[in-house]
């Protein structure tokens, strides 16, 4: 499905592929995800989405955000709305759809080839968008995990479905242990 010689462009929903990699038992490693794709064709861009929660002091997400937009990611953030549900609650919400969606069709003219980390039902239109101007669109999620991360529209649609189980070893990293404390006497 990959060509050497394919425009390539990787389009990451962050919030997504951690919780189909956080599913599946491991962390996923960007440094090698980056270099197998770059391997599988000229990688033109490594796009990653992902919301922030502003105003907190740390958040967890930050180092991973400077991590990639150092090591040639385009980060793409937004600010996080935060709210109550109806059961009081604190929810967090930050779609990425519709910023992926624009990057990926600004993009269209000059790929070959889209992949998409990404299980969300949602992308299904911009999957045949892109399809229509000629570019393969692969997407990359999972149906191992209880219940399947991927849409089983998304999966149809694509030209290629990768399961991410099956990149465990090539772009995969055991998950961290949180350090316990220990008291000192």
């Amino acid at each position: 499905m990959f060509y050497k010689d394919d425009r390539l462009a990787i389009f990451i929903d962050g919030a997504n592929l951690y919780a189909a990699a956080k599913s599946l038992g491991f962390d996923i490693d960007y440094k090698l995800l980056r270099q197998e794709f770059d391997r599988r064709g000229k990688l033109m861009r490594a796009y990653y989405y992902t919301a922030l929660i502003e105003g907190e002091e740390y958040s967890p997400i930050r180092p991973l955000v400077d991590w990639l937009h150092y090591n040639g990611f385009c980060v793409v953030t937004k600010p996080a709305k935060e709210y109550t549900d109806s059961l009081g609650r604190r929810k967090v919400k930050g779609n990425m759809d519709i910023e992926l969606t624009v990057n990926a069709m600004e993009l269209a003219p000059r790929l070959d080839h889209a992949v998409l980390f990404s299980g969300d039902g949602d992308f299904r239109p911009l999957i045949e968008a892109l399809q229509r101007r000629g570019v393969r669109v692969s997407v990359v999620s999972t149906i191992r995990s209880q219940p399947p991360m991927i849409a089983d529209e998304l999966r149809r649609q694509a030209d290629n479905f990768i399961e991410l189980d099956a990149l465990r070893d090539i772009i995969g990293r055991p998950p961290r242990e949180t350090p316990q404390t220990q008291d000192e006497d």
